[in-house]
């Protein structure tokens, strides 16, 4: 794995422990109660984490992986079983993409791109920008939860690097 790869793949996984941190103690209902004006939980966050950005970026778009292009799903839309499931789904999906990514060949392009009616953008050049757009996200949503997390029982996440 060449050095551009693993400091990218050590930021995803710094990023995605974050998010679990966030979430770490929190009970089923602070899991589940709504806590942003526009209508998501700590679990539903997670969905999108798990179905909008592991599954599409990572398992289907780099991966080419015949069930993460089966899963593909609105993750906002998807129901939230428990706040547990989804720390559970969001745990499982970032291992699985992480084996995908180590072997990535980040020069490659996308190894799978939906159809336009799906997603109307143009495919991505190679597969080092889906990684970014992977690691933005989980960097993007990891604050989100930061604050939600403080409005819900004051713990703030701390980051010193």
């Amino acid at each position: 794995m060449m050095r551009e790869q693993r400091v990218l793949l050590e930021h995803l996984r710094a990023e995605r422990s974050h998010v679990l941190a966030s979430a770490a103690g929190l009970s089923e209902a602070d899991m589940t109660r709504v806590v942003a004006p526009s209508g998501w939980s700590f679990a539903q966050l997670l969905n999108h984490l798990v179905y909008d950005v592991e599954i599409f970026w990572g398992g289907a778009i780099v991966g080419g992986d015949d069930e993460a292009i089966a899963r593909i799903r609105d993750g906002w839309k998807t129901p939230v079983i428990s706040g547990a499931e989804s720390v559970e789904q969001y745990e499982r999906w970032t291992s699985r993409v992480d084996s995908v990514l180590t072997r990535a060949d980040l020069d490659a392009p996308p190894s799978w791109w939906p159809s336009e009616e799906v997603f109307p953008f143009p495919p991505f050049a190679d597969a080092r920008h889906c990684v970014f757009r992977l690691l933005v996200e989980t960097a993007t949503h990891a604050g989100h939860l930061d604050m939600a997390r403080e409005a819900i029982d004051g713990h703030q996440y701390l980051v010193v690097n």
